[in-house]
């Protein structure tokens, strides 16, 4: 399991059981804040959102920058903050750096912020 991984799942075990199976300790807790503080970000959540719905499952950074009232570095900064929370990876073809979202990554997150529905009591 990559370092990546690990800071989504807040937990060195592997163990995503949800938040409300048991309270978080404190590491687990400052690397989730770390993927939380990624997504917190509007310019991120688009950037995220871009990558994640792109047909095909990557994306040229070269496509992402137009998007954005932005330059250049400050878009790859964005980008290396969504890498370093696990939520995405990337490649370098060439000139350009091509990113996809993990899907795993957004899973176990997904997983995580998951409540199970209480059971109505029956009368």
């Amino acid at each position: 399991m990559s370092k990546q991984e690990l800071v989504v799942l807040g937990r060195p075990d592997g163990c995503c059981g949800g938040l409300s199976s048991a309270p978080l300790d404190e590491e687990q807790a400052a690397d989730l804040a770390r993927v939380f503080k990624a997504l917190g970000d509007p310019v991120r959540l688009r950037l995220l959102s871009m990558i994640a719905s792109r047909e095909g499952g990557e994306v040229c950074v070269c496509e992402l920058t137009p998007a954005f009232d932005l330059s250049q570095p400050t878009i790859s900064h964005h980008l290396k903050l969504l890498r370093q929370a696990g939520l995405v990876d990337c490649e370098r073809r060439g000139t350009w750096v091509y990113y996809w979202a993990l899907p795993a990554a957004l899973e176990r997150l997904a997983a995580l912020l998951r409540v199970p529905q209480a059971v109505a009591p029956t009368a």
